[in-house]
């Protein structure tokens, strides 16, 4: 096996017509910006190459025009296989008119569909996405009318239900690499994560395809600690070498930055801040109640990322260890264009493997986003009117936590609360409902977490609900609300009222600490 070291064009000229291509990256991290922006170059230019299929696992892109939106072009994309399309809205924009056929699969499991392919097995075999949009009785993920062929099917093994996603063939692998020697060994030591990036050349190499691989520079043979090196020269065919600084950053707008690849540690302080006492603090303050010494937990997007900062002020940070689905176990996770990454964390390992954890039951509790709930549980946050954001790592996540919690205000678009005597008072309420009789989509499945007795809550600034076997109960209300015009008028099904209905803790609306390592 030979690598070759070419340029950017001479490497994007071995894709062709009908190329199936897998792209690694998270988020902003660790794309690989210099291989797409030429391959939209060569597009634009020579109308070719055409009919492209796209596969990648994480969310990809900047919510602009970057990573994978470089490849959303009518002609050149036929379809695209993926995880979450957030931060790809020209993607979105093609498979909302129907240019492009399109899937979205749990995140986790197209992690595992690339080392199943790689390790030659005959498809991929998971419980994630029972009962939900992914499942093939429901939507079987296809996200438009013009996608209509099944990728999944329902199977039973030994009594109990799976799904099964046939495997697929890779031709092109886009890698973004930090180092590479002469013999093409690849480390990826200034990356803030590794994701799938060994699985993405094991595949695409079995598949008989191409790994090119873009990197900050080339260095001698023998320079790579060998334990460093995350993809060995035999599965890479070619390597080029990036010169512009903003093709090659380690996040986007960041260049590099060393905590963010876990080669140095910084004081924690500056990512400390006190927060004001707003309804996201009170969602937070309720929701980090429910950490119990010694948990693995996670953290979604949004508002559950402010149960750390509470937690913090709290003092009992410690009692519980943050994981990321990116890789990173441990440490303070980032937001924003760095999602995905850890300051200080304590280890960052390969994303299908913090997959492995996660489905098999890993997670003590997991706090998320809460979009959208109905009358059975069912909560969305993957599609809302045309807009398709993707399930990402939430169906995984949700379902296989020990404990779920969902975070989120009790209306959006609008809602201005203020807190005083230790009382919840509505200014103006938001003017989107968001427990609704039905939601649009199944991102987590109600029956399935009361089938399997998983406890689910739902925290908002003015209720929190339990998922019961009995339905949907009401647990707790805010000091100050009224129970029916502020609650139940505003949900478009009545909720079961728990008999012993209780008051939120007092100690949630004082400006104060609540004092919760006092009471561990």
């Amino acid at each position: 096996m030979i690598t070759n070291f070419v340029s950017l064009r001479e490497a994007i000229n071995v894709i062709k017509n009908n190329d199936t291509i897998v792209t690694s990256g998270f988020v902003g991290c660790s794309n690989p910006e210099g291989l797409e922006v030429a391959l939209e170059e060569r597009f634009l230019e020579t109308n070719t190459p055409m009919g492209l299929t796209l596969f990648y696992a994480a969310g990809q892109g900047d919510g602009k025009d970057r990573s994978v939106n470089h490849i959303a072009h009518e002609g050149l994309l036929k379809k695209v296989v993926a995880g979450h399309f957030n931060k790809a809205p020209k993607l979105g924009e093609l498979i909302i008119n129907n240019k492009i056929q399109a899937y979205n699969v749990p995140q986790g499991a197209l992690c595992h569909m690339l080392r199943d392919v790689a390790g030659g097995k005959i498809g991929t075999f998971t419980h994630v996405g029972l009962n939900t949009f992914a499942d093939p009785r429901i939507e079987g993920g296809r996200l438009n009318d013009i996608t209509t062929e099944d990728i999944v099917k329902l199977v039973n093994i030994n009594g109990k239900e799976n799904l099964f996603y046939k495997p697929m063939k890779f031709d092109i692998g886009l890698i973004k690499g930090s180092f590479a020697d002469e013999r093409g060994n690849i480390s990826l030591e200034k990356e803030g994560v590794t994701t799938e990036c060994i699985s993405i050349a094991q595949a695409v190499h079995n598949c008989g395809g191409k790994v090119i691989v873009q990197v900050d520079k080339i260095v001698k043979t023998g320079s790579l600690d060998p334990k460093l090196v995350k993809i060995p020269g035999i599965y890479v065919d070619y390597v080029v070498e990036i010169e512009e600084p903003h093709l090659k950053q380690q996040v986007y707008d960041i260049q590099y930055e060393a905590e963010l690849a876990g080669n140095t540690i910084i004081s924690a302080n500056s990512y400390i801040k006190t927060m004001e006492l707003n309804a996201k603090k009170i969602i937070a303050r309720r929701a980090t109640m429910e950490i119990e010494k010694g948990s693995i937990g996670n953290l979604g997007i949004g508002v559950p990322e402010y149960v750390s900062a509470v937690a913090t002020e709290e003092q009992i940070s410690d009692y519980m260890v943050l994981t990321v689905e990116s890789g990173p176990v441990g440490g303070i996770p980032q937001s924003g264009m760095r999602f995905g990454t850890s300051i200080n964390a304590d280890a960052i390992i390969d994303q299908p493997y913090q997959f492995d954890f996660y489905d098999g039951g890993g997670l003590d509790i997991a706090f998320l986003g809460l979009a959208q709930a109905d009358k059975y549980g069912n909560l969305n946050v993957s599609k809302f009117g045309k807009n398709i954001s993707g399930c990402g790592g939430f169906v995984s996540i949700s379902q296989n936590a020990k404990k779920v919690i969902f975070c989120g205000t009790f209306t959006a678009k609008g809602l201005k609360i203020q807190v005083a005597d230790g009382k919840l008072k509505i200014l103006n309420e938001g003017a989107k409902k968001k427990f609704v009789d039905t939601v649009q989509q199944i991102t987590f499945s109600g029956n399935y977490a009361r089938k399997v007795g998983q406890p689910v809550f739902y925290i908002t600034e003015r209720a929190v609900f339990e998922l019961k076997k009995e339905g949907f109960t009401l647990i707790e209300i805010a000091p100050g609300v009224d129970l029916q015009k502020d609650i139940l008028n505003l949900m478009d099904f009545k909720p079961l009222i728990s008999e012993d209905l209780k008051l939120m803790d007092s100690r949630i609306f004082q400006d104060k600490p609540m004092g919760l390592k006092n009471n561990r």
